[in-house]
């Protein structure tokens, strides 16, 4: 367990583009010393706003994206193609303008895919999936992740995981179908906290004032039942990238710099 980091910004856009380009630096890194790298990415107007910064960037050209995985910590069960799954948005966001390699891009399945309206069984496909993509270095049924990427949100919910919902409570499996769900669409696909803990670096993304309460509880010894936020964390960093409105409610020495 790594105790979090906090890096601020002065507002959305910053943080943004600094994690933007944080994430190359660690991608190159990655290639540089194995290569290629593992990413996982995250949904929402933050993990959006990220890849939308990376895009933009010029130093992107510095990552060789054939040589890149991308994984998803969570899914929002829709059919193919809807504007609202996160698959969807990243490459609206980034992937399509990027080489990528095809079988490196590993979605989490549609409700119109072979498993149907299914998100139990579309979970335990991705969980099968990762445990395919994991070698005998990783630590049990996942990859090594280089960075795993979450969305805070306002109910410190982190990928799919939310409150009190048996997800959350999930110490064996590394994906499960989620029902139920407080946050439109209530069915969904998610890592839970076991295959999140795996990523060599966890960063935590959270901007806006409608997410202060939610860092406040999650860095202030919650549980991470009560606040899935709490419980993410890397195996050997744990960032949380905000703006300066989304750590309004921290203590300014909660949040010494933190190197590059």
């Amino acid at each position: 367990m790594s105790a979090p980091q906090l890096v601020v910004h002065r507002d959305k856009e910053l943080m943004a583009q600094a994690a933007a380009a944080r994430l190359i630096t660690r991608v190159v890194d990655a290639q540089a010393a194995r290569g290629y790298a593992s990413v996982v990415l995250t949904g929402g107007r933050n993990g959006n706003g990220l890849l939308a910064a990376l895009a933009g960037a010029p130093a992107r050209e510095a990552i060789d994206w054939s040589r890149l995985d991308l994984w998803w910590g969570d899914e929002r069960f829709l059919p193919e193609g809807d504007p609202e799954r996160n698959v969807t948005q990243a490459r609206e966001a980034l992937l399509d303008s990027v080489p990528l390699d095809p079988s490196r891009v590993h979605a989490m399945p549609a409700s119109d895919g072979p498993f149907g309206n299914d998100a139990d069984a579309a979970a335990a496909s991705y969980a099968e999936e990762l445990a395919a993509a994991a070698g005998p270095e990783d630590h049990g049924p996942v990859p090594t992740f280089d960075v795993l990427m979450l969305g805070v949100g306002p109910d410190t919910h982190v990928a799919s995981l939310f409150p009190e919902l048996p997800a959350v409570r999930e110490t064996e499996r590394t994906v499960v179908g989620v029902h139920g769900a407080p946050k439109p669409p209530p069915t969904r696909v998610s890592l839970t906290l076991p295959a999140i803990r795996a990523a060599r670096e966890v960063w935590l993304l959270a901007a806006g004032e409608d997410k202060a309460e939610a860092a406040e509880i999650a860095l202030s010894g919650a549980g991470e039942i009560q606040a899935p936020a709490a419980g993410a964390y890397g195996r050997s960093r744990t960032l949380w990238l905000m703006d300066a409105a989304a750590a309004s409610r921290l203590p300014r020495a909660l949040y010494p710099p933190a190197s590059p």
